[in-house]
C-alpha cells in the first residue's frame, strides 16, 4: 500500500516538471525563430552593408626592419657649373624653400667676361638688326647674330637664368658685368645640407644646398631574394618606429641587383606625402604584404562575430537577417576563410555585424522576460 502512495506521489510531482521543461523547450525554439527584420532605407540608417560571399587569394605579411632614406627622385643637389667665389647666403640648413628662390650668391671672373661680351654682342646685334639687311651685308648680318646667341648660351651654360640675363642686358652697360649672378632651387623642399662658407672658393660640381621633400621619404628594407619573389611592385605595406602606431604605404620597388655583402634585395616602400615624420637614417618596423595563394571562400574578418560559442555571419535574405554558424581557416589580410557553412549564393553583413549581435541578444533577452 506505502508503494502505491508513494508511486502516485512522484508521479504528480513529475508532471509540473515535464510541463515546465516543455514551456521551456518552446521558448528556446520561438527564441531561435526570431527574426531580425530590416528595410533598405533602415540599414543604409545604421550603416549596415552586405555584400555576397566570395572567393580570393588570402594574402599574407612579412616583417621586417627598414631604414628610412631621402627621396631621391624628390631632391636636388645645387652646385656651381664654374670656378666661382661665394658672395652671399640667402637658405640655411633646415629652411623651407620654394623653387625658384635664390639660395647663394656667387662671384666668377669667366661668368664676368662672358657677361662682358654679351653685352657687346648684344650691342652689335641690336645696331645691325636695326640698320636691316638692306644696309648691311648678309655675313655681317649673320655674324652679329651668332655671336650674340653663342654669348647667351655662355651665360645660360654656366647656370645664370633667363630674368637675370635679360636684368644684366637691362641700359647695355658694361660695368655691371661684375660676374656675380645666383643659384636658385630647383623645387620646393627642405634645406638638408648646406656645405660652405661665404668667401669659400668652390669648384664646378660642389654642392652648396641639397634640397628634398621631406614629407615624401623613402624606406627601404633588405631582405632574402626568397622572400622578395612573394612581394609585388603596388602592394600595400605599412611602417612603425614604435610597434604601436603605423603608417600605411605600399612597395614602389624591388631591386634587381642583390646587395653585394648581404646578398640580400631591397625593397623600398613610399607613402602619400605628407603622411610621415620620419627622418633620414632612422630604422623602423616594416610589414610587407605578400602575393595571394589559391582562391578560397573567404568574408572580411569583420564580418565574423562569436555568438554561442562559435564563428557566426549574418546571412541576408530579404528584408532578414539570420546569424549563420561557420567553420573559419586562416586570416591574412583582414579576410577569413570559410571552410563550412556558407556557399558563394549567399548574401552576408560586412559592416554592422556587431550591431546585429547585440540585436538578437537583446532580443532574446526580452523574450526571455
Amino acid at each position: 500500500m506505502n508503494k502505491w502512495i508513494i508511486a502516485a506521489w512522484a508521479g504528480a510531482l513529475l508532471l509540473p516538471i515535464s510541463s515546465v521543461f516543455a514551456d521551456s523547450e518552446s521558448d528556446a525554439e520561438h527564441v531561435e525563430e526570431q527574426p531580425l527584420r530590416m528595410s533598405p532605407a533602415q540599414r543604409q540608417e545604421q550603416g549596415i552593408e552586405t555584400a555576397a560571399v566570395g572567393r580570393r587569394a588570402l594574402t599574407g605579411s612579412i616583417t621586417a626592419p627598414g631604414e628610412v632614406r631621402i627621396n631621391a627622385y624628390q631632391s636636388a643637389q645645387i652646385t656651381p657649373r664654374v670656378s666661382a667665389q661665394v658672395a652671399a647666403r640667402h637658405a640655411r640648413l633646415g629652411d623651407e624653400v620654394k623653387q625658384g628662390q635664390p639660395l647663394v650668391t656667387l662671384t666668377s671672373v669667366e661668368v664676368g667676361v662672358a657677361q662682358a661680351d654679351l653685352i657687346e654682342t648684344d650691342r652689335e646685334w641690336q645696331r645691325v638688326k636695326q640698320l636691316g639687311k638692306q644696309v648691311v651685308s648678309d655675313r655681317r648680318y649673320v655674324e652679329a647674330q651668332v655671336a650674340r646667341q653663342r654669348a647667351y648660351a655662355a651665360l645660360r651654360a654656366y647656370g645664370m637664368n633667363k630674368t637675370q640675363i635679360n636684368a644684366l642686358l637691362q641700359g647695355a652697360d658694361a660695368s655691371r658685368a661684375t660676374g656675380e649672378f645666383e643659384l636658385f632651387s630647383p623645387q620646393d623642399g627642405r634645406v638638408i645640407r648646406d656645405d660652405f662658407v661665404r668667401g669659400e672658393y668652390v669648384e664646378p660640381g660642389h654642392v652648396l644646398f641639397e634640397v628634398t621633400d621631406t614629407s615624401a621619404p623613402w624606406v627601404q628594407a633588405q631582405l632574402d631574394p626568397a622572400v622578395v619573389a612573394r612581394l609585388a611592385v603596388g602592394a600595400p605595406a605599412r611602417v612603425s618606429r614604435d610597434g604601436r602606431e603605423w603608417i600605411d604605404g605600399r612597395i614602389v620597388q624591388l631591386h634587381y641587383s642583390l646587395d653585394t655583402d648581404t646578398r640580400t634585395r631591397a625593397v623600398r616602400i613610399e607613402f602619400e606625402p605628407g603622411a610621415t615624420t620620419f627622418a633620414a637614417g632612422e630604422y623602423v618596423d616594416v610589414e610587407l604584404q605578400t602575393a595571394g595563394e589559391d582562391a578560397a571562400l573567404a568574408v572580411p574578418t569583420d564580418a565574423l562575430v562569436l555568438m554561442n560559442g562559435a564563428q557566426t555571419v549574418f546571412t541576408l535574405n530579404g528584408d532578414e537577417f539570420e546569424p549563420r554558424p561557420v567553420v573559419t581557416g586562416a586570416t591574412r589580410g583582414g579576410w577569413t576563410e570559410i571552410k563550412s557553412g556558407l556557399t558563394r549564393q549567399d548574401q552576408i553583413v560586412t559592416q554592422g555585424a556587431f550591431l546585429l549581435k547585440s540585436m538578437a541578444l537583446k532580443s532574446q533577452i526580452g523574450d526571455s522576460d
